[in-house]
């Protein structure tokens, strides 16, 4: 497929970015970021690593998207908007290994890159991507590492040598990249962002999945209003499993333990990903911050209730479908790397929480 919106690449060497560390708050994939700028000059050659995929024969889609689950998960709709578009193509995601099993599920993508964030060059030969579609962001960062490869042509925002629609902030972020592509010739659905349920049976079926972690303490609810929301669920009946990471286990467990209910109701840091992905496409709610646990949710249609602190639900919420947003826009200070748990996201109260469950039929 040719669109007339992708541009050829640029035959000029990119100018490499300013030296130091770089903390950009909107131009890198719309979240705060600490990585490192790209390393000066364009190599005419990238050394490759172990696992990068050898080439199939067919031309070959690079989506730069280095990032987390969540942020895999709003850019579900504009690879799928890649895939209809090039289905002649390979398309390869370039983001972090641990991603890989729900990587799978999208229906979109054929195969991973491991990229672990931006301060190493993309590990693919120079030359070999036909298309290098930047859903990172639009920082220099994300950019140089495109140029760096050789790409024939490019998709991303407007910027020096790249075509493309303005980057605007505040934008909802599954039609931000939707809208990219679409930009560019490749027509995408927002609201196209289901995956593929994995086989074999959920972990705890008919289970309500409180995830009581986050990547940052700005995110954490605290330990007594989950436990008191485990608890009275618990009591009316309703079987409970806590998620969370294998460094969340400890929180899980206290969690449980102020709900009085035993070890065996924590799952955290025992699921592999597309377990997790499975437990939650078969939970009747899920109770979480804004995390991938809530985009997921979202990618199964499921129930949920979703806390926000620091993050702006106009920009990370779900869906319309059956969630409901719980925070108070009035307080956020929004400092993503706190250790202290946003005001907008301690204003949500436990009574809150429960009668948004019960609205979900779970009361």
């Amino acid at each position: 497929m040719t669109s007339e919106g992708i541009s050829a690449a640029s035959a000029q060497q990119p100018t490499p970015p300013a030296s130091g560390v770089v903390v950009s708050a909107q131009s890198e994939a719309g979240r705060p970021s600490r990585t490192g700028p790209a390393s000066p000059g364009a190599p005419t050659t990238t050394p490759t690593r172990a696992s990068t995929p050898a080439p199939d024969g067919r031309p070959e889609i690079l989506a730069l998207r280095a990032l987390k689950l969540g942020d895999l998960l709003v850019a579900v709709p504009a690879l799928k908007g890649l895939r209809r578009a090039f289905p002649d193509h390979r398309i390869l995601y370039a983001a972090q290994e641990w991603l890989r099993p729900i990587v799978g599920l999208t229906d979109a993508i054929d195969d991973l890159l491991p990229t672990h964030g931006l301060d190493d060059p993309l590990p693919i030969e120079h030359g070999r991507i036909d298309l290098a579609v930047n859903l990172h962001g639009n920082g220099a960062e994300s950019r140089g590492r495109l140029e760096e490869i050789g790409a024939a042509r490019r998709m991303g925002h407007r910027s020096p040598g790249w075509d493309g629609p303005e980057w605007q902030d505040g934008v909802l972020e599954r039609e931000r990249w939707a809208h990219l592509v679409s930009w560019h010739g490749v027509p995408a659905d927002p609201l196209d962002c289901r995956l593929r349920v994995p086989d074999g049976e959920s972990p705890a079926p008919d289970a309500v999945v409180i995830h009581v972690g986050a990547a940052y303490g700005s995110r954490l609810w605290p330990v007594d209003r989950f436990g008191e929301v485990a608890r009275t669920l618990a009591a009316a009946g309703h079987r409970v499993v806590f998620t969370g990471s294998e460094k969340e286990r400890a929180r899980a467990l206290a969690v449980a333990d102020a709900a009085g209910l035993p070890e065996d109701t924590v799952a955290a840091g025992t699921l592999p990903l597309d377990r997790f992905a499975r437990l939650v496409a078969g939970a009747p709610l899920v109770i979480s911050a804004d995390t991938g646990a809530a985009h997921l949710a979202s990618a199964y249609a499921r129930p949920s209730v979703v806390l926000f602190g620091p993050a702006p639900a106009s920009e990370w919420g779900p869906p319309p479908g059956p969630h409901s947003v719980l925070t108070d826009e009035s307080l956020r200070v929004g400092e993503t790397f706190s250790p202290t748990p946003d005001p907008a996201l301690m204003a949500v109260t436990v009574e809150q929480v429960l009668a948004a469950a019960a609205a979900h039929g779970v009361a």
